[in-house]
């Protein structure tokens, strides 16, 4: 690659610098194969990027660390928990027969994780068979945030420095 000059605060990075044609493999295929000459494409220009955010220091990618094992069992049971409740929400405000099979067993299966809301506003509004059970939305909204918050301390990690 030719010299070039670049200020001290900016690199090329290297996906976009050009391709050495002799590190190129030639293409094995059949002989009898007609191949058209390719186009001659248009040479690239290499982009400058800042070398840093300060001068003197370099630039460090923070991407989050990956899922934890135990992040991940929490997330799952979150999850579950909380199409569960959707599913209780969806058939109490479309007044789902409780007297059929499937939901009896959301009422059963949900009846635990909302009992601790059931009381926090006091009415629940009521049209014909539907019933707005807004105490489910927000047993959603908090056992979402619960699994967010373990999972936030699970997946705690010290400094790189320390």
């Amino acid at each position: 690659m030719s010299d070039m000059n670049l200020p001290s605060n900016m690199v090329l990075t290297p996906d976009k610098m050009e391709q050495d044609p002799s590190n190129v493999s030639p293409q094995v295929g059949p002989t009898n194969a007609v191949s058209e000459p390719a186009e001659p494409s248009a040479p690239q220009q290499a982009t400058m990027a800042p070398a840093s955010s300060q001068a003197g220091r370099p630039v460090q990618n923070r991407t989050p660390p990956p899922p934890t094992l135990a992040g991940r069992i929490i997330w799952y049971i979150g999850g579950a928990i909380s199409i569960l409740l959707a599913f209780r929400f969806v058939l109490a405000l479309l007044g789902a027969n409780p007297a059929s099979a499937f939901a009896h067993f959301i009422y059963n299966v949900t009846t635990p994780l909302v009992s601790p809301f059931f009381g926090l506003f006091g009415y629940t509004p009521t049209y014909g068979v539907s019933r707005l059970e807004v105490f489910t939305l927000v047993a959603i909204a908090v056992y979402a945030l619960v699994a967010w918050g373990l999972v936030k301390l699970v997946t705690i990690t010290r400094p790189e420095g320390q």
